[in-house]
């Protein structure tokens, strides 16, 4: 087979990669190591930023996303027994962020695919890539006992911190940045009416919590927990009492409790790799970097690098300009370590660390009064919670 871009993984970055460059004219084919029951089956974060919504229209897939989903002009903050609303429309120039599940958002990209005949190839085996710094790379897969050959201009490799992509790049040619926090997200989806219209972020002695929701008859919520529980120690019963107890008291007062439909576990870490591109492989997505879920950038980061990569694609083949493509890895980073930034920070507002001393929660107590006394860091908040520019 011979395509002009072979994307390596079927998730939401390399079927909106794929649309894309198809409208354009340009061919790709996708490898997707697992099945699309499997990809759907994925439950993921749901906060989209205002680029990211801007990016699906434009990819001709924000049909449905636009009439189902929710356009949130704000959040809360809960701590010391109280909320606290952050009005992003207000602080970030008139933006906000829609509330869309990235299930519901990768069918809508599946069914783009599906329309134009794209080619995705499923349950892909024992993927290689290829002559990486030649001008024509190669990758192969396995198909039962058949080794398929793809030959193309470039590789993108969107296939997850997992995948094959990052680990074809030379050790001595990649950097790698990780920090592991000490704790974890234990996340609980149920068939409930949200206690709040807009998301509730909580820091509290007991830990951190996070009302949210998928629609207004499905509701997920998380709280902190020590990277040593399991799901299996954690009942619904407890799960909620937990949940109720670091809430403030007129919200854990009208919560909707039910039973669980998923329950896991994820744990805290952030992530980059640089650079982002060798020889005609360009990483996009968790392939290079990974925030904690604290301030939603996880797929928002994975849509800029996605922005790069298509308008840089576009410049080279239709008006033979590799500007876009020579700079990628500078620019996607560039926005990507603002990501980490805010995460960061937001990862360390809001949780309990179990070997802080005082001085840390006082820091901590401290930039929580200063947030909601400066409307400057307010707008800093918001500016960076909508999406900054790509």
């Amino acid at each position: 087979m011979k395509t002009q871009v072979c994307i390596i993984g079927g998730g939401p970055s390399g079927l909106m990669l794929s649309q894309l460059l198809h409208l354009k004219g340009i061919d790709t084919i996708v490898l997707e190591r697992q099945s699309r029951e499997y990809v759907l089956g994925r439950i993921r974060a749901g906060v989209l930023e205002h680029g990211f919504a801007e990016l699906m229209r434009e990819a001709q897939c924000g049909e449905r996303m636009d009439r189902e989903g929710e356009i949130h002009d704000g959040f809360y903050i809960a701590h010391d027994g109280k909320l606290d609303r952050v009005d992003l429309k207000k602080y970030s120039g008139g933006s906000s962020v829609v509330v869309y599940g990235q299930t519901e958002l990768t069918r809508d990209l599946y069914e783009a695919r599906d329309k134009m005949d794209g080619k995705v190839i499923h349950n892909v085996e024992d993927v290689t890539l290829h002559d990486l710094k030649s001008d024509a790379p190669w990758v192969t897969y396995r198909d039962g006992d058949e080794i398929v050959r793809i030959d193309c201009d470039f590789v993108i490799g969107a296939d997850g911190f997992h995948g094959v992509s990052r680990k074809s790049i030379p050790k001595d040619v990649l950097t790698e940045h990780e920090k592991v926090y000490p704790f974890g997200w234990l996340g609980v989806l149920s068939r409930t009416k949200p206690v709040s219209p807009e998301l509730i972020y909580a820091r509290n002695d007991r830990g951190f919590a996070l009302c949210s929701l998928r629609s207004q008859v499905l509701s997920r919520y998380y709280i902190q927990v020590p990277l040593t529980d399991s799901v299996e120690d954690w009942s619904d019963e407890a799960f909620w009492d937990e949940l109720k107890q670091r809430l403030p008291d007129e919200v854990s007062a009208k919560l909707e409790t039910g039973p669980s439909i998923e329950k896991s576990i994820a744990p805290l870490r952030s992530f980059v790799a640089e650079p982002m591109r060798y020889g005609n492989l360009f990483l996009a997505g968790d392939a290079a970097h990974i925030v904690p879920p604290t301030g939603a950038r996880g797929l928002n980061s994975a849509a800029s690098d996605i922005y790069y990569l298509y308008h840089g694609m576009v410049d080279h083949y239709l008006n033979g300009d590799d500007a876009g493509l020579e700079g990628y890895s500078a620019k996607a980073l560039a926005r990507v370590w603002k990501a980490q930034r805010f995460s960061w920070w937001m990862t360390t507002l809001l949780h309990t660390f179990p070997e802080s001393i005082t001085y840390d929660q006082r820091l901590q107590e401290t930039d929580m009064e200063y947030l909601f006394s400066s409307e400057k860091a307010l707008g800093s908040l918001a500016e960076n919670y909508v999406g900054l520019p790509f």
